[in-house]
């Protein structure tokens, strides 16, 4: 967990509630450290609940995040890729254009917005 604030709405929370937004970063950090799972596997885990819960800006922010812990483009594809046995394939499709927002079409980060 980082000190910095993330972005959109999340930010604005952390912003009017600050001392919420610490107790929830301590919590992260709490449940990060209770078992064996490196932080790769971590923050691959975290973008298939994201997209399991169809939550396009938690999709958005763990494909960011991945990016910048050097995870690939082409791994956080197959998360997408993976989804499509479980949850079908159009809810496949939407999490790959989620994830297209922040990689782009050709592999290079996009806006993430």
């Amino acid at each position: 967990m980082t000190n910095e604030l993330p972005p959109s709405g999340a930010g604005r929370f952390a912003t009017l509630f600050p001392d919420v937004w610490r107790a929830y970063q301590a919590l992260g950090a709490s449940v990060a450290a209770s078992g064996p799972i490196d932080a790769r596997g971590r923050r691959l885990v975290k973008l298939a609940m994201a997209i399991g819960a169809t939550s396009e800006g938690a999709v958005h922010s763990h494909a960011r995040q991945a990016l910048e812990e050097g995870v690939s483009a082409e791994e956080i594809r197959q998360v997408c890729n993976l989804a499509i046995t479980t949850l079908g394939f159009p809810a496949a499709m939407a999490a790959l254009s989620w994830v297209n927002d922040v990689i782009g079409e050709d592999g290079k980060q996009g806006d993430g917005s």
